[in-house]
């Protein structure tokens, strides 16, 4: 009996073709929104910039210290997640020095240059291709929802919550519990199969998920850099803005969501312009739009001078590593793929 031509492989490339063309049109579409605010904000707020002093001083070494750090860590644990995956032994400072390199790659649009640095380190290292790059969805997994699902919920708590530092802190808790039914099987295996789709060009077989109790594990671990970061710009919005504490948590929230948010818009370098459109949306009504702005901008500054310290950082450990294996001879082990 033939097949009738929609059968085909190629009868459905049409409709894919539409629902990507959608897709990108839909993101394409949020991140102009997002800039036609922040542009709007920023022309109404320029002569009040123009008159704030912009010295910097030990808050700026802190919070540029503080997204250093908060790289580190997350190479740490991807790391960790990658022993998890492969049962290899992986070095902290092995894992934050290829951590570092990839992270370094993100000003390409669409992580590609970051997932295909792993992918290389990971060749050389041995390692599975397939366990690498599902290590990189689980990464991206564990970025994404720890900084919308419990972001959200604490903006929109702090918003009709109490105005106090316990309150808020009791709202941050409180966040915790939708992050946690993010992690049953049925929505995160939802999640991995779109970032799977995306990454690896299949869904992630359900065999190869990990348990909920080892997800929720990963999950609140990968949450440190989040609040790490959260730090660096509190420690930002205080010495420019003097804000208040109640509004400490929201605002580290904000740059979470920013950050993600970046991540999400593949179409710009390191998510530049649309990370500090997005905080100003959910910083203004704790700061002012002015100051949110400002706050925003010398974040981004910081930021970019913590990928110098990060280049510096990685060229460092990886001349240590070339000595450490020429007067060894030795090679690091390998993995059957």
């Amino acid at each position: 009996m033939a097949s009738s031509a929609s059968d085909t492989p190629d009868a459905g490339r049409p409709r894919n073709r539409r629902k990507r063309w959608i897709r990108n049109g839909i993101a394409l579409a949020v991140i102009g929104v997002v800039a036609w605010f922040f542009g709007r904000t920023l022309a109404a707020n320029w002569d009040s910039l123009q008159e704030q002093d912009l010295s910097l001083g030990w808050w700026a070494l802190g919070a540029t210290v503080l997204f250093v750090v908060a790289v580190a860590v997350s190479g740490s644990m991807w790391g960790s997640l990658l022993h998890r995956l492969t049962g290899t032994r992986i070095s902290q400072a092995e894992a934050i020095q290829a951590h570092y390199r990839a992270w370094l790659l993100k000003y390409i649009p669409g992580q590609v240059g970051f997932v295909m640095s792993k992918v290389v380190w990971g060749k050389a290292r041995g390692l599975s291709r397939f366990k690498v790059l599902l290590s990189v969805v689980y990464e991206n997994a564990f970025l994404l929802l720890g900084s919308t699902v419990p972001m959200i919920a604490i903006l929109l708590l702090a918003r009709g919550g109490a105005g106090d530092v316990s309150g808020t802190v009791w709202i941050a808790l409180a966040a915790m519990v939708p992050l946690a039914a993010a992690m049953h099987p049925a929505v995160l295996s939802r999640v991995m199969t779109v970032l799977g789709k995306r990454t690896l060009g299949r869904a992630v077989p359900s065999s190869e998920l990990l348990s909920t109790r080892t997800a929720l594990t990963y999950q609140v671990g990968f949450l440190i850099p989040r609040v790490i970061n959260g730090v660096g710009v509190v420690i930002i919005a205080v010495a420019l803005a003097d804000a208040a504490p109640e509004s400490w948590i929201p605002l580290a929230a904000a740059y979470a969501i920013a950050g993600a948010v970046g991540i999400m818009a593949v179409f710009v370098p390191s998510g530049l312009g649309v990370r500090e459109s997005v905080f100003v949306l959910f910083a203004a009504p704790y700061l002012g739009a002015d100051m949110a702005i400002l706050v925003s901008l010398v974040a981004r500054v910081l930021a970019t001078f913590a990928d110098v310290l990060i280049a510096a950082i990685y060229l460092g450990l990886a001349g240590v590593a070339r000595r450490r294996a020429g007067s060894t001879g030795s090679l690091p082990p390998k993995e059957n793929s």
